[in-house]
């Protein structure tokens, strides 16, 4: 994913809502346009992050990449090693989404009735949440996220599973997995697909053949696979702009689902990549 200096567009940082810093990305083309808020991964806002934004900007959208981290207040070096993992309730969360929406809605070069969000590992949960919480987002992406584990049941820190935050989308959205997932399993992810179904709200979910957690990332070798990354992304560029163009016919429930996994799968053989 990482971005070819030569086209000019690189992600500079900035602050709004009051001291949140956020990577923001403006493309070339003049008018007002749409708008995507890229959440990050554990490590915060870290060179990966700044890369996806420029690539945002690259396929004619504002990029916004928020720092959902910016409350805590310890050693940030150990996040970006992924040493320190800092937890997201969703009021502080979605304090910072709306704050986002209502920043981009007041730029000049943003349409305000096009605004997307993409969510990446743990931040996954966090475009279903604003989804469910807002009617004004034109499409959500979850990467990798949003699925594993304890979301399927409340906590005090988020106390909506997240079978019931899909159940209140107001928008289309794409899920993204990959077959090697060590915390997301193949039945995750047709468990999220038939949340969608009974629901009756719009989706498109694609699990991708032998792909391990965190497999876009192109800063982690061990983890990042070149195929699935380069096709996972034109499916989320093509996502977005249908959204963007009011592609999705509000009185049809649409539902694609696309899996490849082995016959012999087995979730318990997934192991961490670096």
């Amino acid at each position: 994913m990482a971005v070819k200096k030569a086209t000019g567009i690189v992600a500079t940082m900035i602050k709004f809502g009051g001291g949140i810093s956020a990577a923001r990305a403006l493309p070339k083309a003049k008018g007002k346009r749409p708008a995507v808020i890229i959440l990050h991964e554990r490590y915060g806002v870290d060179q990966h992050t700044k890369d996806l934004t420029a690539k945002l900007a690259q396929a004619g959208f504002v990029g916004l990449a928020p720092d959902m981290f910016h409350r805590f207040s310890g050693d940030r070096k150990a996040v970006l090693r992924g040493e320190q993992r800092v937890d997201l309730t969703d009021d502080g969360a979605l304090a910072d989404l709306n704050a986002a929406v209502e920043y981009l809605k007041r730029l000049k070069e943003v349409d305000p009735a096009r605004i997307g969000i993409i969510g990446v590992c743990q931040t996954g949960r966090q475009p279903v949440l604003l989804a469910a919480k807002r009617n004004d987002i034109a499409g959500a992406v979850v990467l990798y996220g949003a699925i594993g584990g304890r979301e399927w049941q409340g906590s005090p820190s988020r106390p909506t599973p997240i079978d019931e935050l899909v159940a209140q989308v107001n928008c289309p959205v794409l899920g993204i997995f990959g077959e090697a997932d060590h915390i997301i399993s193949v039945d995750d992810v047709a468990r999220f697909r038939n949340c969608f179904e009974k629901a009756k709200k719009s989706c498109h979910i694609r699990i991708y053949r032998a792909a391990p957690h965190g497999w876009l990332n192109d800063t982690m070798p061990g983890r990042y696979r070149k195929e699935a990354a380069n096709d996972a992304w034109k499916l989320m560029m093509s996502f977005l702009k249908k959204c963007f163009a009011n592609g999705w016919d509000a009185k049809r429930i649409f539902c694609t689902y696309e899996s490849d996994y082995a016959a012999s799968y087995d979730f318990k053989k997934n192991v961490r990549m670096e």
